[in-house]
């Protein structure tokens, strides 16, 4: 299994990123899959996670603002951020988890990728 974050970077407030994560090997579309992140000093937390069925799950935080996606012929997840703020400064992380799982929870992921540097700021 392997995943491969990308499109991180430096974007001022109230201004727009696309992640995207490419992932390969048993990950398919019927795997729980989801977008994690960790600012210095602080625990890795969940910004959202996306069921095989689509269903998803953000983060109070986040609502409204960013939105998750997936292209599963391309197998590639993405994120779409908008409005953002200096608190959304983080590493973003994609991460799958097996199937059967909810995926709403930190420990149902054991694959993750290697992180993206999203940071807000003027």
């Amino acid at each position: 299994v392997q995943l491969q974050a990308s499109g991180g970077g430096l974007v001022q407030p109230g201004g727009s990123l696309r992640l995207s994560c490419a992932f390969s090997g048993t990950i398919s579309s019927i795997n729980p899959m989801g977008w994690y992140r960790q600012a210095p000093g602080k625990e890795r937390e969940l910004v959202v996670s996306i069921t095989s069925t689509g269903s998803t799950n953000y983060a109070d935080s986040v609502k409204g603002r960013f939105t998750i996606s997936r292209d599963n012929a391309k197998n590639i997840l993405y994120l779409q951020m908008s409005s953002l703020k200096p608190e959304d400064t983080a590493v973003y992380y994609c991460a799958a988890a097996d199937t059967g799982v909810s995926g709403a929870h930190l420990f149902e992921y054991p694959y993750w990728g290697q992180g993206t540097q999203v940071t807000v700021s003027s």
